[in-house]
């Protein structure tokens, strides 16, 4: 393989939360990152979540055994056998939790999910919810999911702006998400990975609390991925931790390039030359 992953992780149930029900997959020998966000009475939001990531995690790796195998139905010709898989992953995710739902304890459960999976260069995207996915290159920072929320569709529809929507007490509704109904609509997207992206999966409890601008300092800050990762979420923190908050950081680097130090010193120019 002419790439090299380094990846850093952290998880917190943040300040006002008595339970974290976010859940997250990072495995970079199979290419697979994946943050999901429960919600649900009782504990079902963490059930749910941690249902969503097992399931997708499980598909995966037998999708990787079946070269043949695209998931279940839906196969979409504009992308290609991996992300169609990653598609027919988290469908088989939504089915499982939507069974799960049956039970009177876990009626109502469901959960975000994001997530990205890297083979040869070539990473696909797929999410349903308001967890995000963002792509750090060249010192810019830009999200390549949209959200399914509310404020977000009221935002790209033209009656709310971003300030308004980020103070709307209606921020919390998500409009799509796992386990709510039979079948789930996924959003997919695909892009060619370059030596020195970056790529940054979470919750909106890390986006909520910090703009980008700011999370593409912390990140400029840190040596290496872990620490980025943990710098992110006690920033979240920092600005009231209202929700859970999970941070995933996967860099990616060329091979002969002189490691990752050479690289985040790179990205820290970047960054505060701005």
């Amino acid at each position: 393989k002419n790439m090299r992953i380094a990846v850093g992780t952290k998880t917190d149930v943040g300040r006002k939360r008595a339970r974290n029900e976010d859940s997250h997959c990072a495995d970079p020998r199979l290419g697979l990152y994946v943050v999901c966000d429960g919600m649900g009475g009782l504990d079902a939001g963490d059930r749910a979540s941690r249902l969503a990531v097992d399931t997708i995690h499980r598909c995966m790796v037998e999708a990787g055994r079946h070269l043949e195998h695209a998931g279940s139905d839906g196969y979409d010709p504009r992308f290609s056998l991996c992300t169609n898989r990653l598609a027919g992953a988290i469908r088989q995710a939504n089915q499982a939790i939507y069974g799960a739902s049956r039970e009177a304890s876990q009626r109502g459960m469901g959960t975000t999910v994001v997530a990205a999976f890297i083979q040869d260069q070539v990473l696909s995207v797929a999410h349903v919810g308001d967890s995000r996915l963002y792509l750090i290159r060249g010192g810019t920072i830009q999200v390549l999911t949209a959200d399914h929320s509310l404020v977000a569709e009221q935002v790209r529809g033209g009656a709310l702006t971003a300030e308004e929507a980020a103070r709307s007490p209606q921020r919390n509704i998500v409009t799509r998400a796992l386990g709510i109904d039979e079948k789930v609509e996924v959003d997919l997207d695909e892009i060619q990975l370059m030596g020195g992206d970056m790529l940054l999966l979470c919750s909106d409890g890390l986006t909520r609390g910090v703009e980008p601008e700011g999370l593409l300092r912390a990140i400029g800050k840190e040596k290496d991925p872990q620490a980025a990762s943990e710098r992110l979420v006690t920033l979240a923190c920092e600005a009231g931790g209202e929700d859970n908050i999970t941070a995933i950081l996967v860099a990616v680097q060329s091979r002969g390039r002189k490691g990752l130090r050479r690289w985040m010193g790179w990205i820290r120019s970047r960054v505060w030359r701005g």
